[in-house]
């Protein structure tokens, strides 16, 4: 009985991982709109009511897209930065691994955040309010990130954690729109790691840590 039991919970487990995966998939290029239990049953030749059993509406399978969008990008753009050493290394790597994930489509549409968000700012309940979650995450963890590094000397002290953690997902979240826009994965990119160079070059004092060339600045003077 616990050899059968255990088989059908793998097996759900199975079934509930394929369909999110494509699940994410789909609404990365046409928003969460684009779900539909019927729509994944097809698509993966799954039954209808074995897709209701795991989900039960629409909007609880779009609240485990966004769920499970999380969880992908924390293992492409966070996991690895948060071993790296604390301050600008830590803040680069971030931004490395974000451009990464949207160039190398992990998921088809580019950022997945980025097209969901877009389709529900403005749309109060409780697919917004996790959106809205997911988005201070990203953006607190930038924030403490150069916080981190004014502490410890990496930027400059007049530095604005807060503010250049606006700019960084500005440069970033710019490069992925472009780059789906004009089917681009090359110009926008290479903007946008500039950008973001030349940002945390202006607030590194003379002889810190920076990690985008490999090497300390020259001393002043």
């Amino acid at each position: 009985m616990t050899t059968r039991t255990d088989g059908r919970l793998q097996r759900g487990d199975q079934t509930r991982r394929a369909v999110l995966d494509r699940a994410v998939d789909i609404a990365s290029v046409e928003g969460l709109e684009g779900l539909s239990l019927g729509r994944l049953s097809k698509e993966l030749r799954i039954s209808k009511s074995g897709v209701f059993a795991h989900f039960g509406s629409k909007e609880e399978l779009q609240l485990a897209a966004v769920e499970a969008g999380r969880a992908v990008f924390v293992r492409h753009v966070v996991r690895e930065a948060l071993r790296t050493r604390p301050g600008v290394e830590r803040l680069w790597r971030l931004c490395e691994d974000w451009l990464a994930y949207s160039r190398d489509r992990v998921f088809s549409g580019g950022c997945f955040f980025y097209t969901v968000t877009a389709e529900f700012e403005s749309r109060p309940g409780r697919v917004r309010d996790a959106l809205v979650e997911t988005h201070r995450e990203w953006r607190d963890l930038l924030t403490r990130t150069a916080e981190d590094a004014r502490q410890l000397g990496e930027l400059v002290p007049g530095a604005d954690p807060a503010l250049l953690a606006f700019e960084l997902r500005a440069f970033l979240d710019t490069a992925n729109a472009v780059s789906l826009l004009e089917d681009d994965r090359d110009a926008p990119y290479a903007m946008a790691r500039t950008a973001v160079t030349a940002r945390l070059d202006a607030l590194a004092p003379p002889g810190s840590p920076r990690p985008w060339t490999g090497r300390p600045s020259a001393a002043a003077g």
